[in-house]
């Protein structure tokens, strides 16, 4: 859907802007991807989060792109915008931010990935750290922990080398362990290379270069009323909006490998495009198609470098294949990209964030929204040499496994 803000912005050239076309033009049927509003309908009615958006892509353009309910729970209150509601998207800032810029400083041939983190680190010198290797973090095989609590740090330098100490469970490249902490190490290396914060390499080499304005670690006041929220009563003892909400990287100082980006639907969408592109979009170049093949390519573990793969069934559905790689995020949030589909579908929710009066929605709500979504995105793509599958009569969000009826304030912006 095309919009009268997208439509002045497409006038004057803005290059943050995918063309939007009908979904027959793309080879893809308008009546399947309509679907779309009954998955997310069904989520917001359970409880499951106050509002979303959802932008799917393919060949080059946007063939929908909504946002359902509102950033908070209640009635009368601003729409969610998919072009300008910004969400704490938690862990897929491991691969729009750090992974991403992985790819840069190996693309200039700063980085290399079966180097040592020694080389870039001195901490990693000692002992079994000394062969944990840079492919090793993207890959979450580097023997380090899931997670390490900083709270209790009370700085931000105390954080880090509360990070950088943190022993290894296992010996580096032996067992696959999903691990923030890596995640994070991974993002002190490339500050290392680059000579300044992660947050700043990423928005000079990626996101101004792409025109993602609404893409960003630590939003500004200015941009806190355009920020869903993520947590009414957190650990800290406040409601969180324009803050991370993931402890560890608000001990970091916000700016984290492993969480603390935010961003738009609509941002994500570009991003997701110049992936598909091969690195480049709008004339653009951020890195060459063979870094972006080697990126994205699935090794051990069902993994490529920083990115998931799809698997079948999670929150990449049953239909995108297995070269499509993407990401979920905490609280809510998930990009999946089908290189041999060409297409992309970003999901975007705050389902954290319970109502004041209430208890958070089961995880199976969201769960079902997003697989759904990704099914329906795949499922209304026509122009395959053997047709399309036929759609399922029921859904996942119809058949509701998990979901408990309870009593959510929910009803926000249906």
């Amino acid at each position: 859907m095309l919009i009268p803000l997208f439509a002045a912005l497409l006038a004057l050239g803005d290059t943050t802007v995918l063309r939007h076309r009908p979904p027959a033009d793309v080879g893809m049927n308008a009546d399947r991807l309509a679907r779309i509003d009954h998955a997310v309908r069904q989520g917001l009615a359970a409880g499951g989060f106050p509002g979303a958006a959802v932008v799917v892509g393919r060949d080059g353009a946007i063939v929908w792109e909504k946002g359902y309910g509102s950033a908070d729970w209640g009635f009368g209150l601003p729409r969610v915008d998919a072009t300008a509601t910004m969400y704490d998207i938690a862990s897929l800032t491991k691969v729009v931010a750090t992974s991403a810029a992985a790819m840069v400083l190996y693309d200039r041939g700063k980085l290399r990935l079966d180097a040592p983190v020694a080389r870039y680190l001195p901490e990693y010198r000692r002992g079994d750290k000394a062969r944990v290797s840079v492919r090793d973090l993207l890959t979450h095989r580097s023997g380090l922990p899931a997670g390490r609590d900083l709270r209790g740090a009370g700085s931000v330098r105390a954080a880090r080398r509360l990070v950088l100490e943190t022993p290894l469970e296992a010996p580096p490249g032996t067992r696959y362990q999903y691990s923030d902490v890596g995640a994070d190490v991974l993002g002190f290396v490339i500050e290392a290379i680059a000579g300044e914060r992660l947050d700043r390499f990423v928005s000079r080499t990626i996101y101004r270069r792409l025109g993602l304005r609404n893409t960003m670690f630590l939003p500004g006041r200015d941009r806190r009323a355009r920020v869903a929220p993520t947590e009414n009563a957190p650990p800290r003892g406040y409601p969180l909006r324009g803050e991370v909400h993931d402890e560890s990287a608000f001990a970091l100082g916000g700016v984290a490998g492993h969480a603390g980006l935010f961003a738009t639907a609509g941002d994500l969408a570009v991003f997701a495009q110049m992936m598909l592109n091969g690195g480049s979009y709008n004339g653009v170049r951020i890195v060459s198609d063979t870094t972006v093949a080697r990126f994205t390519e699935r090794g051990k573990d069902s993994r490529a470098l920083g990115w998931e793969t799809c698997a079948g069934g999670g929150s990449c559905g049953h239909y995108f294949g297995p070269r499509a790689y993407g990401h979920t995020g905490y609280t809510g949030t998930s990009l999946w990209i089908d290189p041999d589909l060409q297409t992309f579908v970003v999901v975007l929710s705050n389902w954290v964030h319970a109502p004041a009066a209430g208890r958070l929605a089961p995880i199976a709500v969201l769960a079902d929204v997003r697989s759904d979504i990704a099914d329906i995105a795949a499922l209304s793509i026509v122009d395959g040499p053997e047709g399309p599958p036929p759609m399922p009569d029921r859904m996942r969000v119809d058949r509701q496994i998990g979901w408990r009826r309870e009593s959510y304030r929910a009803g926000a912006g249906q």
